[in-house]
């Protein structure tokens, strides 16, 4: 699991990610303001977990952007720790946050994990 701590650090600074382990499970938490489940796109492929998000950003007709810094995509990929599967995954979206439940298993080739918004 020390690959995926790794890979989380090289996510950009707006995105802050928790990863926890039970007996059964891993659940990885990724801050992302402005992401639906219309939005976001998360499978693992290959033994990695890829995840591509986009964020709205709503400005009102009267303003323009002066400077823009808040980035509007999301694409990464993260090595899957070696005993998860996303066989039987699930993932929920509220208010911007993302939980992926990843399954302890053996790894599956390539799985789409749909997210719910919650």
């Amino acid at each position: 699991m020390s690959a995926l701590r790794e890979a989380l650090r090289d996510l950009p600074d707006a995105v802050f990610a928790d990863v926890l382990e039970s007996d059964d499970a891993y659940l990885l938490v990724l801050d992302l303001p402005g992401v639906t489940s219309d939005t976001i796109d998360v499978r693992v492929e290959n033994g990695r977990l890829v995840i591509e998000g986009q964020r709205s950003k709503d400005v009102p007709r009267e303003f323009r952007f002066v400077e823009e810094d808040r980035s509007v995509f999301l694409d990464a990929e993260l090595p899957m720790p070696p005993d998860a599967t996303g066989q039987g995954a699930e993932g929920t979206v509220r208010k911007g946050v993302l939980e992926l439940r990843l399954p302890k298993a053996t790894a599956a080739p390539s799985t789409t994990i749909p997210i719910d918004e919650d």
